[in-house]
């Protein structure tokens, strides 16, 4: 949400310029477009409702579901 604010991308897809977000895995493109779409509505505590456990555990179930393969390293 910081990134959002600072720098206001017009595309969700610019959230990959923040720390390459939504270039690896694939994981957490739907959560970028949630808080993308939150902002741009005018909410910014879009994310206040996922723990970083909670970001850690769905983003192990969505690789281990085969559905995505993490950047090496990562």
């Amino acid at each position: 949400m910081n990134y959002l604010r600072i720098h206001k991308p017009r595309r969700a897809s610019q959230l990959s310029e923040c720390g390459g977000a939504g270039t690896g895995c694939g994981w957490c493109v739907n959560y970028l477009k949630k808080n993308f779409e939150a902002f741009e509505a005018g909410q910014t505590d879009a994310d206040a409702d996922l723990s970083m456990d909670d970001h850690a555990a769905g983003r192990s179930t969505y690789i281990s579901e085969g559905k995505g393969t993490p950047r090496p390293g990562t």
